[in-house]
């Protein structure tokens, strides 16, 4: 069962560098003879990876080939008398695995380990014969994509296989690219299983293997792995896309008229672009089906726009914005802001005279090779500028061409990769908490689902300076991802600067400061689970509530008592006005205690009322026309001040702060706690001084007091 694009010769034409035209198709069992009938000589390549050679050699002109030739002999020798359930030889398999990643790209040492890549699994090579024969290198990618024993597991190797995969996946994403090649081959031919195995490995397709497609960039792969499982889970949707399909196929299709209209802008404009229609595939048509409903010509593609520099991409939008209308609400710049899995291009519409609305793809064509192929397109990601430097005047020097010598690490060091996406490395840190298998399969499954990638900045500077986070995920997410189980203690956090609760949600590009108490018996509540969407968030939560089950109820309850409330306001203290026989207050909205400068106003009945001269209210008594009353300080230290101190609800934090305060030798006149809004509780005390000097000592304490993260004067 296919699953090419709707027009195959179309596609064929759209990625012109994963398929020259003329190339005639794989034929599986012509290969299939050729390889029991070995190689013909051993100074050239067998007949049946001749094309292999020729799509590797279409990307890599100076490749060596010679390894090529060694991984097929071994492969097709150990492989000899295995049959598939298709009926070819068994080799044919790891061959056409092997040809998917060549017409994409793939370099040297990844081809020489997709010959292999079952010769562990199925047969008496063993890794170190691999290693002895081809290196670390491939011996280590040999190893990632061979599955664990089932006789070891029994249920349970399915996930563990893939648990093992990932975490070698970690160290060299090459492993994921051939179980990806892999996958696909074998999708293509499970039309010979029984319909409820095609089921299962097509569920298994769609929720790990398609997300990990995506998550890699290598669309090529993933658009066709969409479309067989798509035939094989909703059959009945697949034959109405089908007819969809066919009968646009006998109809004026309107988009190379479009893209001839587009050509001749392009050219008057002086732009050198490349313009080609580029069919949907089934699930593409299928989606849109569902989201316009009826289907007009335009619908079933879209226009792939490609050109030389990035400064063309704009130059190519600004030319349809401008000579065609177009639709404000389809534009996207993902070449300012890639997505997650390296993807960049731009994405726009435009209205035509005639009432079709076109869709429009513009990136360059290094842009359209990582898009189709992603981290295949990279090579070999671990080699160091400096190694491939040595490599290539190691391999000048001996005569050999310079694309022969690849650079490789020892790939059993833990290799440190700055491209290694946020989603890869957030796998591998809470798969480690995860070791039951059921759990790691289930948690696996949700997190592939998370479609969009996130990046939030550290306020603290420290590193690293930003956390990758899934798109939804909130601050008890980024505290969790930044400090691990010391997250448990976390009280709260500031978001752009602003004091916000745990479980608000973060968006792409925001500053988060995460507050952590002091007090070792702090930990989560149960309503953290409901707005955790990272796995290490939830395992770290679940872990912790089933240990302390008494301890979580406990951390929830805020303090709610409130104190009797005495008037704020007290005498003049020790502020003395200009005015003979006159009663002074000090203002209860801003308590000024010395040495602040201060300003008076006479009010009713004679008194004068003493305030900041910050205040809001000497302000407005000064635009009414009220004149101010000079006030100075008497030489007495003692003084009268309200604060306002600002926390998290939790246990006994009334009782801490009162301590702190009663440490610094302070009297409390009136304190009252007001009632937690959002886990925040607000703190008001009236509180008489012994000495004015010591009150920038008392706030520092009172900061201190776990939960507390902010006090200010009234």
């Amino acid at each position: 069962m296919s699953a090419e694009a709707t027009n195959p010769e179309a596609r064929s034409e759209a990625r012109p560098e994963f398929r020259r035209r003329g190339r005639t198709r794989l034929d599986l069992r012509r290969l299939g003879r050729a390889a029991l009938l070995g190689p013909t000589s051993r100074d050239r390549l067998p007949d049946a990876i001749g094309h292999v050679a020729e799509a590797h050699r279409a990307h890599h002109p100076d490749a060596d080939l010679s390894i090529l030739r060694r991984a097929y002999v071994l492969a097709e020798s150990s492989h000899r008398g295995q049959m598939r359930k298709s009926g070819e030889p068994y080799i044919t398999h790891p061959l056409a695995v092997t040809l998917i990643l060549a017409e994409l790209g793939a370099e040297t040492t990844t081809l020489t380990a997709s010959l292999l890549h079952d010769t562990v699994e199925d047969t008496e090579v063993t890794l170190d014969q691999v290693r002895e024969e081809f290196g670390d290198e491939v011996c280590f990618i040999v190893d990632g994509v061979t599955k664990v024993e089932k006789i070891d597991y029994g249920a349970a190797a399915e996930p563990e296989t893939f648990r093992k995969m990932l975490v070698a996946t970690g160290n060299d994403v090459r492993v994921m690219s051939i179980k990806l090649a892999d996958r696909l081959h074998n999708m293509r031919t499970l039309g010979v299983m029984r319909p409820d195995k095609q089921a299962r490995i097509a569920k298994v397709t769609r929720d790990v293997l398609i997300p990990l497609a995506e998550r890699l960039g290598v669309q090529a792969l993933k658009t066709e792995l969409e479309d067989l499982v798509f035939a094989i889970l909703h059959p009945e949707e697949y034959e109405h896309t089908r007819a969809l399909i066919a009968a646009h196929a006998g109809e004026r299709d309107p988009l190379p008229a479009i893209a001839e209209s587009v050509r001749v802008v392009l050219r008057e404009a002086g732009i050198h672009a490349e313009v080609l229609v580029r069919p949907r595939h089934f699930v593409s048509v299928h989606r849109i089906s569902r989201k316009r409903g009826e289907l007009r010509g335009s619908d079933f593609g879209r226009l792939l726009i490609l050109v030389g520099e990035n400064a063309d991409c704009y130059g190519v939008l600004g030319e349809l914005h401008t000579c065609f209308t177009p639709v404000v609400s389809e534009f996207k710049d993902f070449i300012a802001v890639p997505k997650f899995n390296l993807y960049q291009s731009l994405h726009t519409a435009f209205a035509t005279s005639d009432g079709h609305v076109a869709e429009v793809i513009v990136r360059t064509r290094q842009m359209h090779r990582v898009a189709e192929a992603g981290v295949v397109a990279l090579g070999n990601p671990y080699a160091t500028a400096a190694a491939t430097a040595a490599a290539t005047a190691a391999a000048a020097a001996s005569g050999a061409t310079a694309g022969s010598a690849e650079a490789c690490a020892d790939p059993y060091e833990e290799r440190v990769d700055p491209t290694r996406p946020g989603w890869l490395s957030r796998l591998l840190d809470w798969q480690q908490s995860a070791p039951d298998p059921d759990t790691f399969w289930s948690v696996l499954r949700a997190e592939l689902a998370q479609d969009r990638e996130i990046t939030v900045f550290r306020a603290d500077g420290g590193a690293p300076a930003t956390i990758s986070l899934p798109g939804g995920a909130s601050c008890i997410d980024a505290a969790y991802a930044q400090y691990g189980e010391a997250a448990h203690g976390c009280i709260g956090a500031r978001v752009n600067g602003r004091l916000t609760s745990l479980t608000s949600r973060l968006s792409d590009g925001d500053t988060v400061q995460l507050l952590l108490a002091h007090d070792a018996s702090s930990g989560p509540s149960a309503d953290w689970l409901e707005h955790a969407h990272t796995p290490a968030a939830r395992i770290a939560i679940s872990s912790w509530l089933k240990a302390h089950p008494d301890g979580a109820a406990a951390t929830t309850t805020a303090a709610r008592a409130p104190l009797s409330v005495v008037g704020a306001r007290g005498g003049g203290g020790n502020a003395v006005a200009d005015l003979p026989d006159a009663t002074v207050r000090l203002a209860g909205c801003c308590t000024p205690v010395p040495p602040d400068a201060v300003a008076g106003f006479v009010v009713r009945g004679g008194a004068v009322t003493v305030h900041r001269v910050q205040c809001a209210a000497v302000a407005q008594m000064r635009s009414l026309g009220r004149t101010s009353v000079a006030v100075h300080w008497r030489a007495t230290a003692d003084c009268r001040v309200t604060l306002l101190a600002e926390s998290f609800g939790r246990p006994h934090l009334l009782a801490d702060l009162t301590e702190a305060i009663a440490r610094e030798g302070v009297e409390v006149v009136s304190a009252t706690v007001e009632p937690p809004v959002e886990q925040r509780v607000r703190h008001s005390y009236t509180l008489q001084l012994p000495d004015a000097t010591g009150l920038p000592a008392l706030m520092r304490a009172m900061r201190d007091v776990p939960g507390v993260y902010d006090v200010s004067r009234a």
